[in-house]
């Protein structure tokens, strides 16, 4: 069967390609484990170089909003799509008009190239727990928690999990969406995610490097880490959808530490010498997680089989470990 992850020069996309080559199948039409002979990584831009690129792999660049080249990448019936393309939340709000063209407009295409098919193909969509409001929300959101986002960005991804039950209802593709914490620790640069200090608060003492964090010490957050992420998608594409039900879309686990905890926990994980985390309140990224949920629940992707780290620690010493060398505490 083939692959095709969008977004998949980001991180998260890559990560899930080597996922799925090192474990070499994903339930298929027939229900069954099928192996997976072929991925495509879809994205605006070609992924960075990569000499021992598995073979099976390969990398096409282009809009995402370009029906006729998404129809040319999910060209085979025996085809799963991971929807993961989407610009960021800060991003969003600065250009409306882009943010509704790419990730509607993107999403819009891609579950139409699934339609043409006419194998009700398996789609995993990349939503996030921004669809929810913030102010306004319960304390801890849950999945039966009204989806009233306060960001243009959280917008488009409710907009987006409303399509995808509603062309799975039609029967035109077999769709889950996946209402995503904070995925840490993303290596690299910053990006322009209003949430990308999330990452820093842990990648840039771990360098060396003073993080400035841009928000109440105290206030909450939803993360995961990116290992238990991409175990996540691939158990939530293998579940039979009839488990389901009509709404497609539910919250990954998560854990919900304070940038206080945070701190806290990257002392205890690494012996390294680490780059200081000070607090300085920006007034705009601060307004950004006012209107996000600082709490959830996820009893029904437990239910499911989908698992939540164990703590902020191993999510620590595992990015270490990937990224840093095993200079941990473990």
């Amino acid at each position: 069967m083939r692959v095709v992850i969008t977004g998949g020069s980001g991180f998260l996309g890559q990560m899930l390609a080597r996922a799925l080559v090192a474990r070499g199948t994903l339930t298929g039409l027939s229900g069954s484990q099928e192996p997976v002979d072929s991925i495509v990584l879809f994205d605006a831009v070609d992924p960075p170089a990569q000499p021992d690129r598995h073979p099976s792999i390969e990398s096409v660049s282009g809009d995402i909003g370009d029906a006729d080249l998404v129809r040319s990448v999910v060209d085979r019936d025996d085809v799963s799509v991971f929807h993961l393309a989407s610009m960021v939340s800060a991003g969003s709000e600065l250009d409306f008009d882009r943010a509704i063209r790419v990730n509607v407009g993107g999403a819009t295409a891609v579950l139409e190239a699934c339609r043409a098919r006419g194998s009700t193909p398996r789609l995993v969509f990349s939503s996030s727990i921004v669809a929810y409001g913030g102010i306004e929300a319960d304390e801890v959101v849950s999945d039966e928690t009204k989806c009233a986002p306060e960001t243009t960005y959280g917008t488009t991804k409710a907009i987006c999990e409303l399509l995808v039950n509603d062309y799975t209802r039609k029967g035109f593709l077999d769709g889950r969406s996946a209402r995503l914490p904070t995925v840490v620790i993303r290596p690299g640069q910053p990006n322009a995610a209003a949430s990308s200090w999330v990452s820093g608060i842990f990648r840039e003492p771990l360098n060396g490097i003073e993080c400035v964090v841009p928000v109440d010490p105290d206030m909450h957050v939803p993360i995961s880490g990116y290992r238990t992420v991409i175990e996540n998608l691939i158990r939530l594409h293998d579940v039979d959808g009839a488990w389901l039900g009509s709404d497609r879309a539910l919250n990954f686990p998560a854990l919900d530490p304070s940038p206080r905890e945070m701190s806290a926990a990257l002392s205890h994980a690494s012996d390294r010498s680490l780059g200081t985390i000070s607090f300085e309140i920006d007034p705009a990224i601060s307004a950004f997680f006012r209107g996000w949920a600082q709490h959830s629940s996820f009893g029904r992707a437990e239910a499911l089989g989908l698992v939540r780290d164990v703590d902020v620690e191993s999510i620590i010493t595992g990015y270490i470990d990937d990224f840093l060398g095993s200079s941990s505490k473990t």
